[in-house]
């Protein structure tokens, strides 16, 4: 009996480690179901981010050990606007579709959700661009995409063994721009005929804007009756415009003449939206004396010829072409930066727009924080812009060299900024391109704006959808392709009042798809080093708001509310802008030719740029 016993005992001891091996084996192919699922995710972005042609001079070296100041580099921006490209033209064209299976359409889909920027659009337009996309075949070792080509599609990509991975050759095109709306808009109402839409001696506080209909304006004699004014109103017409003013009471009758539709808007709504009318009637305007000396400044540079220059040095280099000092051969005590563009190589990458425009809105540009372009020349190969030449060096230079500044080095820069940005907002531009590298210093230490490349005019209450920007500074909206204003703007000064305290931007990535990717998590995600403190940090957090309505600086008071932000408490803005301030970093500068701030740069490697003329700078 003991010997069954120990037998049944030893089976129930088998069963159980069977069991136990059972159970284990389970939980090994559910982590291996995990693991294969982990690897084709991983696979997928890795497909991704190397569909995502970055330049050599990106790619870090496994062996660099130098420091982060050391091979500290200038960051290039990014642009996808199509400046070649009338919307006027493609507002009729009809997008071609092409037939493909139910397995195509639901790949190709399916390819876009995964993509973290195109998943954003709204459904009818993937199915749009699911229509429209048409299958091409490439052999084995054929090019696809090739470094340095001009981007223009998108492709959905399906290899053996492979689940299907999408990338771009280009960033969302621009699109028109379009009015926005806001809180506060008017608001439709109907009368009947003969209705008292205004009484006289009655106390008001609304604008009223005739939508349709007719009404009649009367006023009362002062022995009684009505007299009826000469003046019939109807649509496009207004009344009640007093009442903005804050004149409380009504100075006339107004009846519907018929059936009315007015839109109304009282006067707190207008007040939240632009503020008081009488905030606007006082905004500063240039005087007729500084209007004087503009344009004897204009006329003495307009009888200026190219050839009355001579070349110094070179102070920096850009995609497009040379910056350099140059100085009137006549008189020597005078010197001035010469932009030298090369015409072929704007028109090779379609900038002829944003050329045009920066020459613009930088002779337009009359402010003591923003550099000034005197006028431009032109020949077969180049363009040239002559600038004010501010020889107290490039910010970012300054802040590679050091490192980071402290707080009061860093407010006063950023309040620099502030006044160019409140002067280019007050004229329906956005700048769109903050960063250390395009703020640059006077003799003085004052910081002045350049390169206006990505600067555009939008006017008042309007939306841009270009996809442009240094990735570390691009704003959520921009990325996501939802429309910006100028709170992009203000998002990016955030941006900069952290990198100049900090040492680095607060987003950061290996490439510029993984840049977004981090800047789509939020400000709140990141972790401030101690040198920020507690008042650049609260400022730097409602300046980066993911909702630009909600980002200071784009309320009503707009550039007064950052002022007026407890990390600015004490700072003498008009001094600033008196220019009686003392700049918290001088470098010396002993004279008109003194380019020992700036780096030194090589020859130009081209020697002889090809001629361009097709006539599209006509205006230089």
């Amino acid at each position: 009996m003991g010997t069954l016993r120990d037998l049944q005992y030893a089976l129930q001891e088998k069963i159980e480690e069977l069991r136990q091996r059972d159970a284990l084996i389970d939980e090994l192919e559910l982590e291996l179901d995990q693991k294969d699922e982990l690897i084709q995710k991983l696979q997928t972005e890795l497909d991704k981010y190397r569909s995502v042609l970055r330049p050599a001079s990106q790619q870090p070296s496994q062996s660099e050990s130098i420091s982060q100041e050391q091979q500290r580099t200038k960051r290039q921006a990014i642009s996808a606007e199509p400046t070649a490209l009338d919307i006027q033209d493609i507002s009729h064209v009809t997008l071609p579709c092409y037939s493909k299976s139910a397995q195509s359409k639901e790949l190709i889909k399916d390819a876009i959700l995964e993509n973290d920027f195109m998943k954003n659009l709204e459904m009818s337009q993937i199915q749009e661009i699911v229509d429209c996309m048409y299958p091409v075949e490439y052999t084995q070792d054929s090019y696809i995409i090739e470094e340095g080509d001009v981007g223009s599609l998108v492709y959905v990509m399906e290899a053996l063994g492979h689940r299907p991975a999408m990338f771009p050759n280009d960033y969302d095109a621009d699109r028109a721009d379009k009015t926005c709306r806001a809180h506060g808009v008017p608001q439709k109402t109907h009368y009947e005929e003969g209705d008292y839409i205004v009484r006289q001696g009655a106390s008001g506080d609304t604008f009223f804007i005739i939508s349709k209909g007719k009404v009649n304006v009367t006023q009362d004699e002062w022995k009684g009756g009505e007299a009826e004014l000469p003046t019939t109103l109807s649509r496009g017409d207004w009344f009640g415009e007093q009442a903005l003013h804050g004149e409380d009471v009504r100075l006339a009758n107004v009846i519907a003449a018929e059936d009315v539709i007015c839109l109304v808007i009282d006067r707190d709504s207008l007040q939240q939206l632009t503020g008081s009318l009488e905030d606007v009637s006082s905004r500063e305007y240039e005087s007729a004396e500084m209007q004087a000396q503009f344009e004897a400044e204009a006329a003495f540079f307009a009888s200026l010829e190219r050839t009355d220059f001579s070349v110094h040095q070179t102070l920096g280099v850009g995609g497009f072409g040379r910056v350099e000092l140059v100085q009137l051969k006549n008189e020597e005590g005078r010197s001035f930066a010469m932009k030298v563009l090369k015409k072929h190589h704007i028109v090779e990458m379609r900038q002829q727009e944003h050329i045009r425009s920066e020459k613009q809105i930088m002779q337009e540009a009359h402010c003591d924080f923003i550099v000034r372009l005197y006028r431009t020349f032109r020949d077969h190969k180049y363009l040239y812009m002559l600038m004010e030449a501010c020889l107290g060096g490039e910010l970012w230079t300054i802040l590679r060299d050091r490192g980071s500044f402290n707080d009061s080095t860093t407010r006063f820069y950023t309040a620099c900024v502030l006044e160019a940005f409140g002067y280019l907002h007050s004229k329906g531009v956005i700048y769109r391109d903050l960063k250390p590298e395009n703020i640059i210093l006077n003799q003085r230490g004052y910081a002045k704006l350049v390169d206006f490349g990505f600067a555009k005019k939008i006017g008042f209450g309007k939306k841009t959808w270009t996809f442009c920007g240094t990735p570390e500074y691009v704003a959520p909206e921009i990325i996501l392709n939802k429309g910006h204003d100028s709170s992009a703007d203000y998002w990016s000064l955030g941006i900069l009042i952290y990198e100049l305290l900090s040492g680095s931007p607060p987003f950061s990535g290996s490439d510029p798809m993984q840049t977004y990717n981090i800047i789509l998590r939020g400000i709140d995600m990141v972790e401030f080093p101690k040198k920020i403190t507690k008042n650049a940090g609260t400022l730097i957090k409602k300046l980066c708001r993911d909702n630009p309505s909600e980002r200071l600086g784009n309320q009503k008071n707009e550039v007064k509310d950052i002022q007026k932000h407890k990390w600015f408490e004490g700072f003498n803005f008009e001094g600033l802008k008196k220019g009686t301030l003392t700049a918290p970093i001088v470098l010396n500068v002993t004279g008109p030719l003194d380019t020992s701030n700036f780096d030194t740069f090589p020859l130009d490697s081209e020697e002889d740029a090809p001629d361009e003329e097709s006539g599209w700078d006509v205006d230089f």
